[in-house]
This record gives structure tokens, sequence and C-alpha cells, in this order.
């Protein structure tokens, strides 16, 4: 009997003395023995201290998933997230604010998501409609950028080429990366705007119209006037800057709605400030999202009706869907709730566009 605990013994140290040596390459290990990452003796499927998998697979196919997740959150959260976004984003509100995280993609992310995604690809659109436009008339417009201009497209190139250089020196020093491909990122999306504003007001001057612009006088018209200066004397380089800041202050859209949203639920204690936060983020990724698909399907002959349809019809019936299942509210309450909260959104609308103007000519 003790020879043959003996030879277990002995199995048992040459495993752990084979796995000390070759800890499987990565290649994953049992759920019962420890994690990779940390070393913590794992509980389940996942380390309990750092979150990782107990399984660490060394495949293509996983490859591609870690490419897809770490661009667009690629995973089974988002699966559950973008349906019930769409068609039931009350339940999606009520739920993440009562605690179910994990299961969906959370507010802040998918809404930051979908303003990089909605720039992007409407700035597409718009070149390509350029493009369109410039060869059925069998023309170039040659675009003459003002010296301001001009100098804006070389310091983001200059910040373009400096964070592409960071980048790689970080990857090399094995840093994380992401704050500044974030960055990189936004300014390559700026440069493409910059482009879009030269072809859309050639060469940035309006003096030759011949306009007369009378100074507003009533109280803090001050920045309209300067607009009106700066708009008349270069569009390009205010027509660039409220693009820019449009996106990179989309974020600002939310603490604009709050308080709106407060308003409507200010008497029922039980709705705190960070409920009202979460329904006007998931709101705000919706817009852009249907905005999205909308112009999508505009563009497109066969299917611009629907997507006008859509435009037009939907945000109302998506708002009181929302109001209704979120704050669980009578359908009546929730139907004068929707009246008073389109009001509330372009008034929301109107104070970030002030706010956008008056950055870009500040």
């Amino acid at each position: 009997m003790s020879g043959e605990l003996a030879a277990a013994a002995d199995i048992i140290t040459g495993a752990a003395l084979a796995r000390a040596i070759e800890p499987d390459a990565g290649e994953g290990k049992d759920p019962s023995d420890t994690c990779l990452n940390c070393g913590t003796v794992l509980l389940g499927p996942h380390c309990h201290i750092c979150g990782q998998k107990a399984k660490a697979h060394r495949t293509l196919s996983a490859f591609g998933h870690d490419i897809l997740h770490s661009v667009l959150h690629f995973d089974g959260k988002i699966w559950r997230t973008l349906p019930m976004l769409f068609w039931k984003p009350g339940e999606l509100t009520r739920r993440y604010v009562h605690g179910e995280r994990a299961k969906f993609v959370s507010p802040l992310a998918l809404f930051l998501f979908s303003v990089f995604l909605t720039f992007a690809v409407f700035n597409s659109m718009s070149h390509g409609n350029e493009a369109a436009v410039e060869l059925g008339a069998g023309t170039t417009k040659a675009a003459v950028a003002t010296p301001e201009f001009a100098a804006e497209q070389r310091k983001l190139r200059d910040d373009i080429a400096r964070l592409e250089k960071e980048v790689v020196a970080a990857r090399l020093a094995g840093k994380p990366t992401q704050a500044l491909e974030q960055e990189l990122k936004s300014d390559r999306l700026g440069l493409k705007l910059m482009g879009t504003a030269a072809n859309s007001f050639g060469n940035g001057t309006n003096d030759a119209d011949g306009y007369q612009f009378t100074d507003l006088e009533f109280p803090g018209a001050a920045y309209l006037n300067k607009a009106a200066e700066t708009a008349k004397k270069n569009p390009q380089l205010l027509f660039y800057k409220m693009q820019s800041n449009a996106y990179k202050y989309s974020w600002a859209l939310i603490p604009i709605s709050v308080p709106f949203v407060w308003l409507l639920f200010f008497w029922r204690r039980r709705f705190k400030m960070f409920d009202h936060a979460v329904f006007v983020t998931y709101s705000l990724t919706f817009m852009m999202l249907l905005a999205l698909i909308c112009g999508v399907l505009i563009s497109f002959g066969p299917t611009e009706t629907i997507g006008g349809l859509l435009l037009t019809f939907y945000p109302p019936i998506h708002m009181y869907r929302q109001l209704h299942q979120a704050y669980e509210t009578s359908r009546f309450g929730a139907f004068w709730r929707m009246c008073l909260l389109s009001v509330f959104a372009m008034t929301a609308l109107t104070l970030f566009a002030v706010l956008v103007v008056a950055i870009g000519v500040s």
C-alpha cells in the first residue's frame, strides 16, 4: 500500500514539476488550477481576482475574436444590448439601473462608439457624394485654403504623426496604448472633417458676395456676432471647428439633457439622477444609430421613403416605449411625458449647438 502511495506521489510531483517548467505555453488550464494571468487558485471558469478566463486559447478564431472585441467590443453583450435598445429600451434601462450590468454594454461605452461610427459614416458618405457630383459635372473642385485653415491642417497632421510614433513606442515598451489610439482615431477623423470643410466652402471667403452683417445688440449676442464675422472671413475653419467640436464634445449632450428628464419625475423620489443619466445615454445612442441607419437608407433611391418615414415617426414611439417601461408609468403618463420630452430634446440640441458655435469662435 505504501508503495502505491509513493508511486502516486511521484506522479503528482512529476506533473507539478512539468507544469512549472512548461506551463502549457498559454494553452489554458483546468478551472481547478491556477490563473494564467495572476496565479490565483481558480474557483470556476473565470479568475475571481483579475477576471481572466481559465482557458486561454491559441487559435486563429480566438485571435480574430480579440481583434473584433478590441475594435467593436464584439462579444455576447452587444447582441443582447442592441435588440433591446431598439425595441425594448425601457426594459434595458430599468434592468441596467437595477444592477444587471454584466449582461449589457454600458450606456457610455455604447454612446461613444455610436458617436464615432456616426461621424465616420456620414463623413465617408459626404465625400462619396461630392465625388459623384464632380464626376457627373466633368469638373474638379480646387479648394484654396486660407492661411489659418492650412495651419490647422498642418498642426493636425503633425499631431497624427506624433501619436503614431508614441503608439509604436508604447507597444514596444509593453505599455497600454488604448488612450493614445483613441486620440489618434479622433485626430484622423478630424483631418477627414477638414477635408469635408475645404470641399464644401472652396476658397473660404465670402467677401465678394457683397454680404453686409449688422452687429446684434441684445445681451449675450457677442458670440453670435463673432461667429458671423468668422463665418464671413473663414467659413472653412469655422465649419471644421463646429464639426470637430460636435464630435469631441458630444458627451455634453448627456449633462445638458439629464435635468430635462429630471423635471418629468422630480416629485418621484425613488428615481435618482443616475437613473436619468442611464435613460438619456441609451436614448441618445439609439437616436444616433437611427439617424445613421436612416441616412444610409435615404441615400439610396429605393429605400429613401423607408428611411424618411423611420426618421419621422419612430423617435417619438421609441421615447414613449422607453418612458413607459423604464419608469413604469401609465400609458397616459408616458404619452404626456413623451410630448414634453420631444420639446426638451429640441431645446437640448439648441443649447448644444450654441455650445459648439461658442467653442468654435473662442
